[in-house]
């Protein structure tokens, strides 16, 4: 969240290539927002079961980049949008869904 909040601070990230600048920088807010989920998953899944701890995560990625979205309105160059919102929310959903089911594995020491 701290990498999100740095980058969505910076005044432009546009690379000047147009159509795939956006798409691109699209598909990573999406994918961002995805981890971003999966992350909160994983620490919720310890307290909760998987259903529950997919929509929490979904919430807190979903909230988070409606507070980044109103963040980027006060940076000079940048906009705040619900369209942005919507992608990012996309992204974690898509996760949300995937994992609701899932339990989280341990990792091996």
């Amino acid at each position: 969240m701290g990498v999100i909040f740095l980058l969505s601070a910076q005044p432009s990230l546009d690379s000047g290539l147009g159509a795939i600048d956006l798409i691109g920088r699209k598909l990573v807010h999406f994918a961002e927002y995805a981890l971003l989920c999966f992350l909160w998953w994983r620490a919720f899944a310890t307290m909760t079961n998987p259903r529950r701890a997919a929509l929490a995560a979904f919430l807190v990625a979903s909230g988070y980049a409606a507070t980044d979205e109103l963040h980027q309105a006060f940076v000079e160059g940048r906009t705040g949008t619900p369209v942005d919102w919507a992608i990012d929310s996309a992204g974690a959903a898509l996760v949300a869904l995937r994992l609701r089911g899932r339990r989280p594995t341990r990792a091996a020491a």
